[in-house]
């Protein structure tokens, strides 16, 4: 039996009941807006809003409003300037409002669960700060969650409101500390249904893969992996390579009980043969991510300076800025240019930064613009000597591997090169990958490496696919046929969206301004199977609006293109079921607005 209350992100079946008792509490109980012949009471905002409800078996009984950053407005803007309130002009801010409950559900944990359901959600999408208003009578209990006056009010209707603002970061601090048990209670009777954990991680990361909540992360009914378009990781869509398979089935309880080769010295033969390099110069690890934390946690301390690219592949501002401290500039990407690195103005500002290292991701991700090593080496050669760069180059097989600079890091002290075989070799489930520098830093990475790091399954499989480059080149190759493929379909079912293609396994859907979100295209088509990537964490360049899309196999590229078409003709905007009022800005009778 489902556990009480069910939290889950609205749909458009919840609508009507979302202004029907907005209606009730803004315009009849509170008297913040006339009441209207319809019953129901809309907002200018709706587009935009994502809205999270609490339901008790068939009965809704609680809702709140989130507006992303991507919307370009916040309700908040009825009342006070981005001059008056300078917090709306930073980036990944995000409006929480609207928090209301029915009247006979106040007494209960209907509030707080939305509270809290808010900032799970707005964390998982990046989100740096949050903002609200909340009614002056109420502020005791806003406070206690950790939000902090911002040294505004404003009067909606009878009410006085107090403008609220917190760091997403130490409110989820305080949600995984001080309230924990708070929260726990709320936990054990909870039916959670959003497309995020109900814990925050551990490390305060929000990582990718909501797909696999659908499988279901206790392992106990693989078989859902069926019933899902997991489209929202850009695992490969092609299974490992003959050899590959045949190792794995050879002898699975020898190698499940076994220990592997303490350093990996087979599998650092095979990369040094596969890719021409001194094997001194390699080091390996459990995918990048364990690169990246070993290399960066020995290689930087918070009064480092860091240029990453915007957008850019999540993790590395999660270790740089949040792990480590350091200080990060962004060096933005533009849309106009094609998302493509401008070589000189990448010069300048690195010549200008002082910057002890700098990442490129290159083919980027989630662009997935390549930028060619000829107009890299010059730039990289002019650049100052004690600046580091770190090139990421997890997808370099799809827009060849002559496009590495993996013998420049050989050789260059100031670059070094980490490329993940994850992704292109179909072994995302192993976490295989190794990185590339000039000898002597290649042994100290190894130095501070674990024995054991990878496992035995992992190296016979690396080694299998290293061994059979013919097989994965056609797989690469066929990627790219597939991936126009996709294109051609999204692009064809609405003129005003808009799909960029990639020389990876993946590409973008950026929806049209006057439209629904990204939040909202990835939950309807969640409805429906599929799950895609939103974009608003990675980058405000996205402007809430673009979805990131992996390429798949035939079959579930047509399950794609169906769910986005079925998504856009639900959230398409039809006639309002009365006229448009201003912008709602209030409070609940139950607690905090946003």
């Amino acid at each position: 039996m489902a556990r009480d209350p069910q939290v889950r992100m609205a749909t458009t079946e919840d609508l009507p009941w979302i202004h029907e008792l907005r209606h009730r509490v803004y315009a009849r109980e509170l008297g913040q807006h006339p009441p209207h012949p319809s019953g129901q009471l809309h907002d200018g905002l709706d587009g935009d809003n994502v809205y999270l409800v609490v339901a008790h078996g068939p009965v809704r009984t609680g809702f709140v409003s989130v507006t992303p950053p991507g919307a370009g407005r916040y309700a908040l803007e009825k009342y006070l300037t981005r001059e008056e309130l300078p917090v709306l002009a930073e980036d990944g801010v995000f409006e929480v409002r609207l928090l209301t409950v029915e009247p006979e559900r106040r007494s209960t944990a209907a509030a707080p669960l939305l509270m809290y359901a808010a900032l799970r959600w707005i964390a998982a999408r990046g989100g740096r700060r949050v903002v609200a208003m909340g009614r002056t009578d109420l502020l005791p209990m806003y406070l206690a969650t950790g939000l902090r006056p911002a040294g505004r009010t404003v009067r909606s209707g009878a009410p006085t409101f107090e403008v609220l603002t917190g760091s997403v970061r130490e409110l989820s601090r305080a949600a995984a500390g001080r309230h924990r048990a708070a929260v726990d209670r709320l936990r054990a009777r909870t039916d959670w249904r959003l497309d995020v954990p109900f814990a925050f991680p551990p490390d305060g990361c929000e990582h990718g893969g909501a797909s696999f909540t659908a499988i279901g992360t206790d392992f106990t009914d693989l078989g859902r992996r069926h019933r899902i378009v997991a489209a929202d990781v850009l695992d490969a869509w092609f299974p490992p390579a003959p050899g590959v398979r045949a190792a794995l089935a050879e002898d699975p309880a020898w190698t499940a009980r076994t220990s592997p080769p303490a350093g990996a010295e087979g599998l650092l033969a095979r990369i040094a043969a596969a890719r021409a390099l001194p094997v001194e110069t390699l080091a390996v690890g459990a995918g990048s991510s364990d690169l990246i934390y070993r290399a960066f946690g020995r290689w930087l301390t918070p009064d480092s300076r860091v240029l990453l690219t915007d957008p850019c592949y999540g993790e590395y501002a999660h270790v740089t800025e949040r792990v480590i401290g350091c200080r990060v500039d962004r060096f933005r990407l533009r849309r106009e240019d094609g998302w493509r690195i401008d070589p000189d103005r990448l010069a300048a500002t690195v010549a200008a930064g002082d910057y002890d290292l700098v990442v490129l991701v290159n083919p980027n991700n989630p662009t997935g613009v390549h930028a060619p090593a000829a107009g890299l080496r010059p730039l990289l050669a002019a650049a100052p000597p004690r600046t580091r760069w770190w090139i990421d180059e997890a997808y370099i097989g799809y827009a060849g591997l002559t496009e590495s600079l993996a013998a420049l890091a050989a050789t260059d002290p100031r670059v070094v090169v980490c490329a993940s075989l994850s992704k292109m070799y179909a072994l995302s489930g192993l976490r295989v990958a190794h990185l590339v520098a000039e000898p002597a830093t290649a042994a100290l990475l190894r130095e501070w490496t674990p024995p054991w790091q990878l496992g035995l399954p992992a190296q016979l499989a690396a080694v299998a696919a290293l061994g059979d480059p013919a097989y994965y080149t056609d797989r690469w190759l066929r990627t790219r046929a597939l991936r126009r493929g996709l294109a051609a379909g999204l692009a064809a079912l609405d003129a005003t969206v808009t799909v960029e293609e990639s020389v990876a396994n993946f590409l973008t859907l950026t929806l049209p301004p006057d439209g629904p979100g990204a939040a909202r295209m990835v939950a309807e088509c969640r409805r429906h199977g599929v799950y895609l990537r939103d974009l608003t964490p990675l980058s405000p360049a996205y402007g809430g609006r673009a979805v990131r899309v992996a390429v798949r196999d035939t079959a579930e590229n047509t399950r794609i293109v169906a769910a986005c078409h079925a998504a856009l003709e639900t959230l398409r905007p039809g006639p309002a079921a009365g006229p448009a009022t201003p912008r709602t800005v209030a409070a609940t009778a139950a607690g905090p607005v946003g």
